[in-house]
């Protein structure tokens, strides 16, 4: 290369690089004003700090969806793919074959290819569940998603009662019941260990086992696994009831306090707290002139009428006795 094309060489790359830095420069400048952008991440929006002119909106955030406060903490966060769950039976670290019979473009596959993706599902199956104890869980965890989703339980429940099968499981106390029957007395402990419980019949409606079978494998589950279960709390109930049945801020509030009043009474003794969470609410509604019938109620808590009036009288005595004090 001569001399003279070296320079016109150099001559065209200082020409881009300037224009690069043009571009660079004007893309970090408010076309308003020409003050400096910066990037709102909380509203994804990219602002000028001077005029406070919204120069991009509805950004995707390309960074991770954690967070670390130091480089150690980020170091042991790091990693690459979708993070590990408890709730997949391989941890979410194996790979998955789409069900749709397309291409990366979109397009609809031969039948010769539909049936070569076919047999690789199969065999990417079968190398996913290589044995009995494995594919035992990926039944029972498909079992607790699908009662979980029915029930509007929160992942963390389903977190939670993924990791007290897995429990049981290598504890070895699945021979003799039903898998069904731990999957689902695992998510009825991990709902109540949540602070968002779900009565038995809730839980037994949507299960396919029998509430008797739910309540014996429950309490050998909790034994033999030495799980702190605190009894359930009527308020945690409440918020439930208040939001299907359509009722105020103030019913709920108003709830709480017949509840409070009947604990400082003594009245939660040995009562359902299903049946006392939804008389309170009936109560309440009553009291703040919400219109709400016994049968609504009955139907959103899943107990009799007859349970609702009788819960109903002891909330209002216990208050008329806690009203003086």
């Amino acid at each position: 290369m001569t001399d003279t094309n070296i320079r016109t060489y150099t001559s065209e790359q200082e020409t881009e690089e300037e224009e690069t830095t043009s571009v660079s420069d004007e893309q970090e400048r408010c076309p308003e004003c020409g003050s400096r952008l910066v990037s709102d991440d909380e509203h994804a929006e990219t602002v000028c700090t001077e005029c406070g002119l919204v120069v991009e909106e509805d950004e995707i955030d390309r960074g991770p969806e954690w967070r670390a406060f130091d480089a150690a903490e980020k170091d042991e966060k790091s990693r690459v793919g979708a993070p590990t769950t408890n709730m997949m039976h391989d941890q979410g670290l194996s790979t998955n074959i789409g069900w749709q019979d397309k291409d990366a473009y979109g397009r609809a596959l031969s039948s010769r290819q539909r049936q070569k993706m076919q047999r690789l599902r199969t065999w990417n199956e079968r190398f996913r569940t290589r044995d009995s104890k494995e594919r035992n869980l990926k039944q029972a965890l498909g079992e607790i998603d699908r009662m979980a989703s029915a029930l509007g339980l929160p992942e963390n429940v389903r977190e939670t009662a993924s990791v007290i099968y897995r429990r049981a499981l290598e504890e070895d106390l699945l021979p003799g019941r039903s898998i069904e029957g731990v999957a689902t007395a695992s998510l009825y402990a991990a709902a109540r260990q949540a602070g968002t419980p779900r009565s038995l019949d809730e839980i037994s409606a949507v299960s396919r086992v029998e509430k008797m079978e739910l309540t014996r494998t429950y309490r050998y589950i909790i034994r033999e696994l030495g799980l702190e279960v605190k009894p359930a709390d009527p308020e945690h109930y409440v918020p439930r009831f208040v939001s299907d049945l359509d009722l105020s801020d103030e019913t709920e509030r108003m709830a709480r306090e017949l509840l409070e009043s009947a604990r400082q009474e003594g009245v939660h003794s040995g009562k359902s707290p299903v049946g006392l969470a939804a008389a309170s609410v009936y109560a309440a509604a009553l009291l703040t002139n919400e219109k709400v019938t016994q049968n609504e109620v009955s139907e959103v808590a899943s107990i009799s009428e007859v349970t609702i009036r009788n819960r109903y009288k002891e909330l209002l005595e216990a208050s008329d006795t806690a009203a003086p004090a």
